[in-house]
């Protein structure tokens, strides 16, 4: 793989994938912050010439692809509208034309940003890190299983790549957990909250729970953890979620973590994975914030930081 992550923004931007769908319809006071990531992709197109983005829409995943790890019962059910009204409130998301359209998206834009990566080093996607979907139903605002499914193609088109996931969201990623547990070649590691959804914990190749109003220092013990346990497994490329619900103003967080702890947790990854020469592929994950403007500032952060680790010279890596 190219281990060569010497970039010039000026010659080679930093590439973003984005579903560029419409928002998920969704009726008044639902819990999701369907605007997000619109908003995402607004303040960080208006700062594309700053910071060197360059953004390209997501692929859509093949239903083909999507059998890899998830039951054709299923799939055809999200493809066909055919799903029940108990397994809609299951995902806490309504049927519609639209959430089939993006969450196919969302896979596949995971897909190509960890193809990228591996060509390149790093990229993003400004949605994905749907870890709470299984083999045969959805869950917690996650329809089909993004990392999961990238993980299961990646392992075809390359046989012997070993993918570790890093998962920073706040919420346990208990479908990643049980979807790949029995992969020698994979390994997840999940830094979340402790008494937080889901009630009913999976076992990780690697769990680290916190307790809540856990602040920057014990959140960042943490990471560095989750950190030596990825240099251990030596992947060929980092899946990351990062998740920005650790917030401290996230309504479904439960944990302490400030703006700038979430930054210096992005910082260090990405750092990280450039002075290891590892490919990292970046997925957005939750933020829940009110207002959802916190969200989107903790959200582009990450790609800030991304962008000025990948385009720093050697010597002014931390």
């Amino acid at each position: 793989f190219n281990r060569d992550f010497n970039r010039d923004p000026t010659l080679m931007p930093f590439q973003i994938y984005y579903l560029g769908s419409p928002d998920l319809p969704l009726p008044p006071h639902h819990r999701f912050p369907a605007t997000k990531y619109r908003l995402l992709y607004e303040t960080l197109l208006d700062e594309a010439g700053e910071h060197g983005f360059e953004f390209t829409h997501s692929p859509l995943i093949s239903r083909e692809d999507l059998y890899r790890c998830h039951s054709r019962r299923y799939v055809d059910a999200i493809f066909d509208g055919t799903l029940s009204a108990e397994e809609q409130k299951q995902i806490a998301l309504p049927w519609s034309e639209t959430l089939v359209h993006r969450s196919r998206s969302a896979v596949g834009g995971s897909l190509a940003t960890a193809r990228l990566a591996l060509d390149i080093g790093a990229a993003g996607q400004l949605a994905g890190g749907t870890h709470h979907a299984h083999h045969d139903y959805g869950s917690g605002f996650c329809v089909f299983n993004d990392l999961a499914v990238t993980a299961s193609v990646l392992q075809r088109e390359r046989p012997g790549i070993r993918v570790a996931i890093l998962d920073l969201d706040v919420h346990q990623g208990d479908g990643n957990a049980r979807m790949l547990l029995d992969d020698p070649d994979t390994m997840v590691i999940s830094v979340h909250g402790a008494r937080n959804f889901p009630f009913d914990k999976a076992n990780s190749d690697l769990d680290i729970p916190l307790p809540d109003k856990s602040d920057d220092n014990a959140y960042l013990i943490a990471v560095e953890q989750a950190l030596t346990a990825v240099e251990t497994f030596a992947p060929d490329i980092l899946l990351y979620i990062s998740g920005v619900d650790p917030l401290i103003d996230d309504r479904l967080g439960r944990l302490s973590v400030s703006m700038d702890g979430l930054k210096a947790r992005d910082q260090r990854v990405l750092s990280f994975c450039r002075g290891q020469g590892l490919p990292i592929a970046i997925v957005v994950g939750g933020g829940y914030a009110e207002p959802i403007t916190l969200t989107v500032e903790a959200y582009a952060n990450t790609f800030r930081v991304a962008a000025d680790v990948f385009a720093a010279s050697p010597a002014s890596m931390v």
